[in-house]
């Protein structure tokens, strides 16, 4: 079904963007949609760049009301904005930039999807966990992770020294590949299975820890079946998805920009438009 998002842009518009290293055009429907439906004088528009700094100084310069920021940006941009809200201060990530008057102001709206997510899903907290990645969205899943009670978790990333960091600071564990274990909830906060990318068609845990888990959450979000998705709805496992985590964390910044929150059965239809 094809839907006109927006008739006419004046100068009194307001325009909001998301940077990102590979753009999708989820985050872009997603808002261009809830504008549309309640009838907000905005528009999104999805980039990239290879000058973040001066990205990020046209948000202000040019007076763009919000910014969602995406792998590989989440952790370099924090030196360029003005204030940071506990939610990105805690994880030294973010996720969100929201221009109030020319003093860029930054979130992080991943840690408190992802929190959600494992409680609607009924995710014991006694579960023994694996994450692999130790990046910006890594660090919102192991915070989440840790707050919603979960004891036994283990960093997998190939960087000692980001992993290790990361484990320590929540009091986990750390380690460079999976090894032989068999982890019952495996979590990939990694850009692995990401359409476009070098790894779109791989999986980022063995099958055989596939084979032994009880449950999947993948963050990536394009597409919303990845590899490890699939493989693990094929063995009937309880499955999280990106789709999932970019609808909770868009509709949070959605608010962030515009003042305005709106119903969880707008946030539904505009997470099934992002996606068609």
């Amino acid at each position: 079904m094809s839907r006109t998002i927006i008739d006419t842009v004046t100068r009194d518009t307001r325009l909001c963007i998301s940077l990102s290293g590979r753009p999708s055009n989820i985050g872009t429907r997603f808002h261009n949609y809830l504008y549309d439906e309640l009838g907000l004088d905005f528009v999104y528009k999805a980039f990239t760049t290879t000058d973040l700094p001066t990205a990020i100084a046209g948000i202000r310069a040019l007076g763009i009301r919000g910014c969602g920021v995406s792998m590989p940006f989440k952790e370099a941009c924090i030196e360029h904005v003005d204030v940071v809200h506990p939610s990105a201060s805690a994880i030294d990530s973010v996720n969100t930039i929201v221009n109030e008057n020319g003093e860029l102001h930054a979130y992080n709206t991943d840690y408190q999807a992802v929190a959600d997510l494992l409680h609607r899903a009924q995710l014991r907290p006694e579960l023994t966990v694996a994450v692999a990645g130790s990046g910006g969205m890594a660090k919102a899943v192991v915070a989440a992770l840790r707050d919603s009670g979960f004891e036994t978790v283990t960093v997998v990333a190939r960087n000692r020294e980001t992993g290790a960091a990361l484990a320590q600071t929540y009091g986990f564990e750390w380690q460079p590949d999976l090894g032989a274990a068999h982890p019952q909830l495996l979590v990939n906060a990694t850009p692995i299975g990401m359409s476009g990318g070098p790894d779109a068609e791989a999986l980022p845990f063995p099958e055989a820890a596939i084979d032994a888990a009880e449950a999947v959450f993948d963050v990536v979000a394009m597409p919303p079946d990845t590899p490890l998705v699939r493989a693990a709805t094929a063995r009937g496992l309880t499955v999280v998805t990106g789709a999932e985590v970019i609808a909770l964390q868009a509709a949070e910044q959605f608010v962030l920009y515009t003042g305005v929150r709106p119903t969880d059965d707008q946030i539904r239809r505009a997470s099934e438009f992002s996606r068609s």
